[in-house]
């Protein structure tokens, strides 16, 4: 019998993206600079906890047996989701010490976490936890396509039908864009279903967003040809990082999300003053750990 073939090496991993890094590029080059190369330290935010705090909440909601989970449910959990969160990331007590906090209608929950009352209640409307058993929850994805770029990301929830369909769902605290202005939320899911795609040979069967800040739904149906799309998207996508790295010139683009941004104070596009870059080779990626977290770590991630 003929020798059986070794299997196909795989490809040096050049660099690594996310859907979020990828779309900070997209929105702004220097953000990306100050996020990935130079790595700042970004101010904890009310919007961007409470947001955090809401994930967890619809994560730990499918822990129950199903005909647990109801709002009162989810609700008794916002306080142990806010604890939690607070001793593995103390720095959010500073949240308590400005307008954003005080003491809520709830008792200890500070009043920033009050509209995670209103955001679960629109998730309730939107659909019923105790008719779904999700296959993953946050489950981190990753990918090396064949050019070496490995694709990174987290996933709010997996859904697999008895077909072996897969369903990919994000949920939003913001509220839904406006008609015409899916693409940077689309861009994100596509981004999903491109990996999931690489991963397990199979075209996810739909994407759906869950706007909880009006409580509206977004869905989509990929095919092949959408996905084949988006990775030649991600691909010049990644080469333009990589002439902006290689010259070490990335540009501020002014936007209404300057005003969400924590780095106003550097940008001269908001009449800051651009430190210089950091010594030596700059960074062309950077690592899982840093690349991309399981839920929003800025207002800028939910806008």
């Amino acid at each position: 019998m003929p020798d059986t073939p070794p299997p196909a090496a795989a490809p040096a991993v050049v660099g690594s993206l996310s859907p979020s890094r990828a779309g900070d590029f997209m929105a702004c080059p220097l953000l990306y600079r100050f996020r990935v190369i130079d790595q700042f330290p970004e101010a904890p935010s009310a919007a961007a906890t409470r947001g955090t705090v809401v994930h967890a909440v619809l994560e730990r909601l499918f822990d129950l047996p199903a005909p647990e989970r109801t709002l009162d449910a989810a609700l008794e959990l916002v306080g142990p989701q806010w604890q939690a969160l607070l001793e593995a990331e103390p720095e959010l007590a500073a949240l308590l010490d400005g307008e954003a906090a005080g003491s809520g209608p709830d008792g200890d929950l500070p009043a920033f976490l009050a509209d995670a009352t209103d955001l679960l209640r629109r998730y309730f409307a939107l659909e019923d936890p105790t008719r779904l058993e999700p296959a993953e929850r946050e489950l981190h994805v990753t990918t090396v396509l064949e050019s070496g770029l490995a694709l990174r990301g987290y996933l709010d929830r997996l859904d697999v039908a008895p077909s072996g369909d897969l369903r990919v769902v994000d949920y939003k605290t913001g509220k839904a864009p406006p008609p015409g202005f899916e693409g940077k939320a689309m861009f994100q899911m596509r981004f999903y279903a491109l990996v999931l795609w690489r991963l397990r040979g199979r075209v996810p069967r739909q994407l759906q967003l869950l706007y909880l800040g009006n409580g509206e739904r977004l869905h989509y149906e990929p095919d092949e040809a959408d996905l084949l799309a988006t990775e030649r998207k991600v691909h010049a996508l990644w080469r333009a990082i990589s002439a902006a790295t290689e010259r070490g010139d990335f540009r501020p683009n002014p936007s209404r999300l300057c005003e969400w941004c924590d780095h106003r104070q550097r940008c001269p596009a908001q009449g800051g003053v651009l430190p210089p870059l950091p010594a030596g080779p700059l960074p062309l990626g950077v690592d899982a750990d840093t690349d991309e977290l399981p839920s929003p770590s800025s207002p800028l991630d939910e806008v």
